[in-house]
């Protein structure tokens, strides 16, 4: 690297810290969630809002690779914490209202983007047509779990019948909504000549269920009290990196092998170690990496020249992206006897989309699924949808508790002891 890219790049970033922090903080300050704020940091450095000039006079060509690479690491660790922080406990005994309305509310969206999917094809032409209308079905069936759990802790809502039910049909949507990317990513990069590694999978998942898991659960100990060691925690880092190599190198996303790295580490009895690695990685994330993310995400979105085709997609994309999942919640809901009040909360919540959304739209991006115009498009419905739930919340949500609206055949639905 020369002397002027890494001033630039050293520059860069201490601007883009910043302002992330500062619109982060006024999106709390708005009752928003901060990934709101930062999303908007980015958008606002990118060619939107200055103008492609600007944008390339502060982020230079040369220094970009570098901070899609920390970008990349961001969302491999972003990923990681999803993975180590799912709570299979919300996947068991949720009883059939949760995964009834958890399935809903992916079918419907997932079916209204496929369709809207093949009215759009033609106009953006895609690398892979059937590739394109899966990816846009899924994109539309995801819910962020870490956005949502987020928003319930901040509305005091976690502990409640209606917050558990949304926390379990998110965390059941979370998984089905990977799988389905992870079925369209091996469809769309397993095209070429490598296509065989697909079948490294299999392999793969048993040395991490078989042998990975139980060197961690020795390498952590069963002591719940035990503190994350310097060598734990570079085990820990270098095990979800070389998770993520292996799952990309075989044709599937990095993104798959760091979420797959945290879901196999011990869960049981290891509560302090898992509350060291979550505040020492994950504040490392949240403070560099996943700005950097934003700001890569930003610097890729051009809302300046959409005209009236552009607007009449995205108003297409929004209505299909919140009626889908709103509808499907909503009558699953009401079908097992909650609340019309309590069941547009619940799919209320199931609409916040935030940096899950980003992440596979990023992925998607990289694919060659979406090409620049309609990523654009895509990024505006995720902070849209994600902005929204806050307003939407207040005027819904009623002033006494929250399980006091659902009726006895919803109380089945199981409460978290936690929240993120």
């Amino acid at each position: 690297m020369t002397t002027n890219q890494l001033f630039a790049l050293f520059s860069d970033l201490a601007l883009l810290l910043v302002l992330a922090h500062l619109l982060g903080r006024v999106a709390r300050r708005l009752s928003q969630p901060a990934v709101i704020g930062e999303v908007l940091a980015g958008i606002a450095l990118g060619p939107t809002f200055l103008g492609h000039t600007v944008s390339d006079f502060l982020f230079p060509t040369g220094i970009r690779p570098m901070l899609t690479a920390l970008a990349d690491v961001g969302m491999a660790v972003f990923m990681f914490i999803v993975g180590l922080e799912l709570d299979r406990g919300l996947l068991r005994g949720t009883g059939r209202l949760a995964v009834t309305v958890s399935v809903s509310s992916i079918v419907l969206p997932f079916g209204l983007g496929a369709l809207l999917a093949l009215l759009l094809v033609d106009g953006n032409a895609p690398d892979h047509r059937l590739g394109f209308v899966l990816f846009m079905g899924t994109a539309m069936a995801v819910t962020a779990f870490p956005v949502l759990a987020r928003i319930l802790t901040d509305r005091k809502m976690q502990h409640t019948a209606v917050g558990g039910l949304a926390l379990a049909c998110a965390a059941i949507g979370d998984v089905l909504a990977w799988c389905m990317l992870a079925a369209v990513v091996a469809l769309v990069g397993g095209a070429g000549a490598d296509q065989w590694y697909l079948l490294l999978l299999v392999p793969y998942a048993a040395v991490m269920l078989w042998v990975v898991r139980p060197l961690l659960r020795g390498l952590v100990g069963a002591d719940g009290a035990a503190r994350l060691s310097p060598a734990a925690l570079t085990v820990v880092l270098a095990g979800l990196l070389m998770s993520g190599a292996v799952t990309e190198r075989i044709g599937l996303h990095f993104i798959f092998g760091a979420f797959f790295f945290g879901v196999v580490m011990p869960k049981e009895s290891t509560g302090q170690l898992r509350a060291d690695i979550t505040e020492r990685i994950g504040h490392m994330s949240s403070h560099l990496l996943l700005p950097v993310f934003f700001i890569s995400v930003g610097l890729k979105v051009d809302l300046s020249n959409l005209g009236r085709s552009g607007w009449l997609d995205f108003t297409l994309i929004l209505l299909v992206a919140v009626s889908g999942k709103f509808l499907g919640a909503f009558l699953s809901a009401r079908a097992h006897g909650v609340t019309a009040r309590q069941s547009a909360v619940l799919a209320t919540l199931m609409n916040t989309r935030g940096l899950t959304e980003l992440i596979i739209l990023t992925a998607g991006l990289q694919l060659g699924v979406l090409n620049d115009r309609l990523y654009s498009l895509m990024v505006a419905m995720a902070v849209v949808t994600t902005a929204m739930a806050g307003p939407l919340l207040s005027l819904l949500q009623p002033h006494t508790a929250a399980d006091h609206d659902l009726l006895p055949a919803a109380r089945d639905a199981r409460s978290p002891t936690r929240g993120r």
